[in-house]
């Protein structure tokens, strides 16, 4: 069973739904989550926000915060997650952001991940730093995030 059918056969034991918000994933997230047979029972939706404002706009990040310490921090990725749980009406979100590359943004450089799941009742982030080109910076970060998700569940 992959890492994938696996969340969403723990969120469907556990009467429990899912968001996403993504940043360096595009989609991808989502796209791993729906990929599983029976995944409409759990999956609320996405949101991709991978410009800056609209991780304000349409997660609810506070705007201040994605002033002073950009949209690779970690308090970004955990206020990105709580956003789609609330904006998606959904007991579990998880949130992605980082630099997939080719080059550093803001400051931070490329591989360096955050990822966030959030519930009624916690918060977990994790800092990643990744190695590779883009596409495996962002494989990884979906698969990294899947398995946190599950960790917490």
């Amino acid at each position: 069973m992959s890492a994938a059918a696996a969340l969403i056969d723990a969120l469907r034991r556990g009467g429990l739904s899912v968001a996403g918000a993504e940043s360096l994933t595009g989609g991808l997230l989502c796209a791993e989550l729906t990929a599983v047979p029976g995944a409409s029972e759990v999956v609320r939706g996405g949101v991709v926000a991978y410009a800056t404002d609209l991780k304000s706009g349409l997660l609810g990040v506070d705007a201040g915060l994605l002033a002073e310490g950009g949209p690779v921090h970690p308090a970004v990725a955990s206020a990105m997650a709580d956003g789609v749980r609330y904006r998606l009406d959904a007991d579990v979100g998880i949130a992605t952001t980082g630099v997939a590359g080719p080059t550093p943004q803001g400051g931070a450089p490329v591989g360096r991940v955050y990822i966030a799941v959030s519930t009624p009742h916690m918060r977990r982030v994790e800092k990643l730093t990744l190695p590779g080109d883009r596409a495996a910076i962002r494989a990884e970060s979906v698969r990294r995030a899947i398995d946190l998700a599950a960790s917490v569940l």
